[in-house]
């Protein structure tokens, strides 16, 4: 699987899919800053896929405990595009996505998957290339008696995720926009990255983070 097709959310130049590549591109610590340090998953997650990043907006999946019965209904419902949340109501390290959930998510379409829980079947996985993070590797398998709800807002890591909102997943972790404040928080990040990026060429040159910051005076100037 090449590195292109694990990026991004759906086809390049769909108007709706534009600003998912972006998001998914400028990555998740950008668009955390840039959104004012808003939502984010605080949480220790593998990243399944090395080199996988995605942005989408959010299908919650809120399962039984132990259980991924609502896992197979999701499968029924996710639209090309969209992420998967799956949660229960205490993390544990059950799988509830292996490879032959894994290979139908991909088969509707589903941008990506985020597992609160654990997954199993890891080197499948990663062939399959569907962008996949999860707390642990486990090869405990979940039941299938347990019914939950599809699009209810769920708990991940501290931060509340309703369905449509947007996550952004890549090495660094998974950043939460609001559905309504996309557009914002795409700005605000272009922005930054293009401050940076100015920043960056002055670090090259020899200039200190210590005085472009105003930094120094912080220390020296309170000596």
């Amino acid at each position: 699987m090449s590195e292109p097709d694990r990026a991004g959310a759906a086809g390049i130049g769909d108007p709706v899919s534009e600003p998912l590549t972006e998001l998914a591109r400028l990555g998740s610590a950008t668009v955390y800053e840039a959104g004012g340090r808003g939502g984010f998953v605080d949480a220790d997650l593998i990243q399944v896929v090395p080199g996988s990043r995605v942005a989408g907006p959010a299908r919650t999946v809120a399962c039984g405990q132990d259980d991924n019965l609502m896992v197979h209904a999701a499968m029924a419902a996710v639209a090309p595009g969209e992420v998967l949340v799956m949660t229960m109501p205490e993390p544990r390290p059950i799988a509830l996505v292996g490879d032959l959930l894994a290979t139908q998510a991909r088969a509707q379409g589903a941008a990506g998957i985020l597992v609160d829980a654990a997954v199993r079947d890891v080197e499948e996985l990663v062939e399959l290339g569907l962008p996949i993070w999860a707390r642990w590797v486990r090869v405990h398998g979940a039941g299938k008696e347990l019914p939950g709800s599809i699009g209810e807002p769920v708990v991940v890591g501290g931060a509340t995720i309703g369905a449509g909102d947007i996550l952004v997943m890549d090495r660094d972790g998974v950043a939460v926009i609001d559905a309504d404040c996309v557009e914002e928080v795409l700005a605000a990040s272009l922005a930054r990255e293009a401050r940076e990026h100015a920043k960056r060429l002055k670090l090259q040159a020899g200039e200190l983070s210590y005085d472009l910051d105003g930094l120094r005076e912080r220390v020296e100037g309170a000596s």
